[in-house]
């Protein structure tokens, strides 16, 4: 059973429900990105969304990959020197949403409080350019940040990705190619209400399918916005979940909210690398909605969730085992 949401939660998804356009119904994509920024940068949003953490300084960095250049924000723990470990963060927004600043209150914390550097690459998104580019831009900015380690302070040697919701997707997607690629070696993953299965309807969304913030109705949108004329593929860069092995993959720690249809991606990806023999962290949250790290604000559980995820990376990638 689910625990009930905390009233300012309920409030949000009240507001969110009457405002916002559902992602099923947008026609005009690069008008809602622009709504969602402004809406970032009012002062309600500024309290929804959270202020970045004062320990860490941020700066923009910009990856040249071929073809194309991708905008990174950096945050870099203040007050420690020499290399620093780094997590590389992929935002969410369904493949279709998004940028690096979203995750700033995220990252940053993670940045002070595990002495990490965490660098959060942007990614083409869909529809205008549908699967493969997502992963093609990710994996391609994570050897690229790890090629040029030194000029960016970074031990590539204590390295990790972490991503949330299609962000944890695409860094599930990164864990796997960097062990079957011969990729950046990986200390730990963290996956945060990973999207690891495309087409399957898990038991949490037949229990859940109209939660607040993201619906079953949202979900499949957002999958065919997504791959497009690939809509269909079984290829594991899309649907990690149906990777032939997982045999090897880094550490893992995947949370999960309980009022979130895509719980259930999270636990069954669990119990896949479990069964490889991949350490796994896992915690589902309680009285916690989809996307609940982007939205401290109104939803306490994001505390508790960041300080979860420092203790994980300090464990795995600051001070390796």
């Amino acid at each position: 059973m689910s625990a009930p949401l905390p009233l300012r939660t309920k409030i949000f998804a009240t507001v969110l429900q009457r405002l916002a356009t559902p992602v099923e119904e947008a026609t005009d994509h690069a008008k809602l990105r622009a709504e969602r920024v402004r809406l970032g940068q009012t002062l309600p949003g500024r309290i929804v969304f959270g202020a970045p953490d004062r320990r860490a300084r941020a700066e923009e960095i910009e990856i040249p990959l071929r073809g194309r250049t991708l905008r990174a924000v950096v945050h870099r723990p203040t007050g420690v020197g020499g290399k620093r470990p780094v997590i590389v963060n992929y935002h969410g927004g369904g493949w279709v949403q998004g940028r690096p600043e979203q995750s700033a209150w995220l990252a940053s914390r993670v940045a002070a409080g595990s002495g990490a550097t965490v660098i959060s690459p942007s990614y083409r998104l869909s529809p205008e350019h549908p699967f493969p580019a997502a992963v093609d831009d990710t994996w391609e900015a994570l050897g690229w940040i790890a090629d040029r380690a030194d000029a960016l302070g970074l031990d590539v040697d204590r390295m990790a990705v972490m991503g949330d919701s299609a962000g944890g997707n695409l860094a599930a997607v990164a864990a796997q190619r960097s062990v079957n690629e011969g990729g950046p070696h990986l200390r730990a993953q963290v996956l945060i209400y990973p999207a690891v299965e495309m087409y399957e309807t898990f038991a949490s969304e037949l229990r859940m399918p109209d939660e607040a913030v993201l619906t079953s109705k949202n979900m499949s949108a957002f999958a065919h916005l997504y791959l497009g004329d690939a809509y269909g593929t079984t290829d594991p860069r899309a649907s990690p979940l149906r990777a032939t092995s997982f045999d090897g993959l880094p550490p893992a720690f995947i949370l999960t909210a309980d009022h979130d249809p895509l719980l259930d991606n999270g636990v069954h990806y669990r119990e896949a690398l479990r069964r490889a023999g991949v350490p796994v962290r896992y915690r589902e949250y309680a009285g916690t909605v989809h996307g609940f790290l982007s939205l401290p604000g109104v939803v306490p559980g994001a505390e508790q969730a960041v300080s979860d995820i420092i203790d994980f990376v300090a464990a795995r990638v600051v001070v390796p085992a």
